[in-house]
């Protein structure tokens, strides 16, 4: 039987999450949160919220992603956009593979060293297992894409243009300007 992660706080659960969500949904600072928390009559320490947030923060994603996983799986998205960026982790260069949903949310990454039909295969086998299948994918000119997507057998919701895949180019600048802040990764665990 799991143990009950609230299980030493005198707050309730409820109260935990909720200033929990309101902080990671909306760009409020704690002292926000905390603000709003007592005009609704519960009295909490910033502090408090901040230590929340580092120890319930990862669970509630976690669970989050769960829900939207299979939220998703039960309806159909009609278009992903898929795409790779090379990267260079510790001098040695990568792929990072990228599929984002029509509506810009990133689905799924994956870092493979060849860039090849077997490494694409396997992305879309993950991102597919996950996700459903979509009605269309959106890719650039690469070969393996156009391959690994007949292996599957959905080569006829495969489309090719220019301009196309402009959704998941997007998708790349806030992982490019994490890599300048940090002046290039130096392990996988990084991305």
């Amino acid at each position: 039987m799991p143990k009950n992660p609230f299980r030493y706080f005198k707050t309730s659960r409820e109260i935990i999450q909720l200033a929990v969500m309101m902080y990671v949904r909306f760009p409020l600072s704690l002292r926000n949160v905390e603000d709003l928390l007592h005009e609704r009559g519960i009295d909490v320490c910033h502090e408090s919220v901040r230590l929340w947030f580092d120890r319930f923060g990862p669970l509630f994603a976690g669970r989050s992603r769960i829900k939207r996983a299979s939220f998703m799986r039960q309806h159909t998205q009609w278009q992903w956009h898929l795409d790779e960026v090379f990267v260079k982790i510790n001098g040695t260069q990568h792929y990072l593979r990228q599929a984002v949903d029509h509506e810009g949310e990133v689905l799924e990454s994956y870092v493979t060293k060849p860039r090849d039909k077997q490494a694409a295969l396997m992305f879309l086998k993950k991102a597919m297992k996950r996700y459903g299948t979509p009605k269309t994918i959106a890719t650039d000119r690469l070969r393996s894409y156009g391959s690994a997507v007949k292996e599957i057998g959905n080569f006829d919701c495969r489309e090719v243009r220019r301009h196309l895949n402009n959704r998941v180019k997007n998708s790349h600048l806030p992982f490019r300007r994490r890599e300048r802040e940090m002046s290039r990764f130096r392990r996988m665990s990084n991305l």
